[in-house]
């Protein structure tokens, strides 16, 4: 093992490459060497999943049981509270298993398999924070209109349209890595199979590489942001033209929440798609990827609670019948 290691420290030529074995495994970063450490790194992720899981179940419970819920909005954030379950579900058991086990190898397939559904759910949470922008623009700009425009059959669409798309986003980058042959290392600087870590690893030419980084994730990153922030332009710009203060706040609370969740979730992502490509620590890389995959989805449940009025009370009736 320690030969292949050392034979895959740089991307070979054609006649080294025939003689290099087929990678079956990679090796993820440590989140910490020190082993007084890791018991405490074991209980926090534990926690972390915990909260995360049981915050976005009780918020798809409240919607659901809810009738005065049965909206648009709550639709929308029903199903990233969903995707959000999913997303830190693909990351957090295996670092909780690695850590555990105080080990750090993961099969190609495993990776391959994780980096796929990591994808999904990710592009999954950006395309539904665009549409739930897009329902808060027809809700501010559009009052009288909004039951029309945002009907049952768009809503379905919607979803499903978010849907297909990060399901074509995943394969995509699940295709291109497939067919890359060779590695320049075993080595993942991150504690997941992050899709631009390992399309750094791999020993294709530059030209194909930066097509696959630049080109698909400016697609569906152009795509999600410049929605999100034409959606915003308009509401900020109808909302500046309300005479009354009360007025002005009670439009804004209505999609303060979504913001919020909005700069935090492009802002970290941000941070690790600028890390993939420059020459930004794998330490700090690592500490966006984490606030992007597991502190996030953990936060979601909260930043909608305790700035919504409808979730306190459908959260509270919630309570009483359990009780």
């Amino acid at each position: 093992m320690t030969q292949q290691r050392i034979s895959l420290n740089k991307c070979p030529n054609n006649t080294e490459a025939q003689n290099l074995p087929v990678i079956s495994q990679f090796h993820l970063m440590s989140l910490s060497e020190n082993v007084e450490v890791q018991p405490f790194l074991l209980v926090l992720f534990l926690s972390f999943y915990m909260v995360t899981v049981l915050g976005n179940l009780l918020i798809i419970l409240a919607v659901c049981s809810d009738f005065h819920l049965h909206t648009p909005m709550y639709f929308f954030l029903s199903n990233l509270s969903w995707s959000d379950i999913c997303l830190i579900s693909t990351i957090v058991p295996r670092v909780i298993w690695d850590i555990g086990t105080q080990s750090r190898v993961i099969s190609y397939v495993s990776c391959l398999t994780q980096m796929s559904m990591f994808i999904l759910f990710a592009c999954m949470d950006s395309m539904l924070l665009t549409v739930m922008a897009y329902d808060r623009f027809v809700a501010i700009c559009h009052p009288l209109h909004y039951k029309i425009i945002m009907n049952p059959n768009l809503c379905a669409f919607l979803l499903l349209a978010s849907v297909l798309a990060s399901l074509v986003d995943s394969q995509v980058h699940n295709l291109i890595v497939l067919q890359f042959t060779h590695f320049s290392a075993m080595e993942i600087s991150n504690f997941y199979c992050d899709p631009s870590q390992l399309l750094n690893l791999n020993c294709s030419e530059m030209f194909t590489k930066s097509i696959v980084i630049h080109f698909i994730g400016v697609f569906f990153g152009l795509f999600s942001t410049t929605g999100i922030i034409f959606s915003y332009y308009k509401i900020i710009s109808s909302i500046l033209r309300i005479p009354s203060k009360d007025g002005k706040y009670k439009a804004f609370s209505t999609c303060g929440s979504h913001l919020s969740v909005v700069c935090l979730f492009y802002g970290t992502a941000t941070a690790v798609y600028i890390g993939s490509t420059s020459s930004y620590s794998a330490e700090n890389c690592a500490v966006a990827s984490l606030m992007y995959t597991v502190v996030i989805p953990m936060l979601n449940p909260f930043i909608y609670s305790l700035r919504n009025r409808d979730i306190k009370i459908a959260l509270r009736k919630l309570q009483r019948r359990a009780i």
